[in-house]
């Protein structure tokens, strides 16, 4: 993938979940140096209407059939089993040639 990222951080309320995993993102962002416009968190509902509009979404990994419709139109799914890890976050974005 070349050029901006815009990445989608859902969990179920939009509220703690997400924050986390957007600012364990951050870190993972500037380790390996992606060049990302903008991370928006949200919650669930908000995520599954928003999602195309997103080159990659991360949430927990029960949540990823509710993608599958933006997965259709090109978005990348991250499905993520420990939330909080940021070595499971960043090989799953290099995993999904996220680079």
């Amino acid at each position: 993938m070349a050029g901006k990222l815009k990445l989608l951080v859902c969990c179920g309320n939009g509220a703690g979940t997400s924050m986390m995993i957007k600012l364990n993102v951050e870190k993972v962002i500037k380790k390996i140096g992606l060049d990302v416009q903008s991370i928006y968190h949200c919650a669930i509902s908000e995520g599954k209407s928003l999602a195309s509009q997103y080159e990659v979404v991360l949430c927990s990994k029960n949540f990823v059939p509710m993608f599958q419709e933006a997965e259709k139109k090109g978005t990348k799914v991250i499905g993520l089993k420990n939330v909080i890890s940021v070595k499971e976050i960043e090989e799953s974005l290099l995993g999904v040639g996220i680079k």
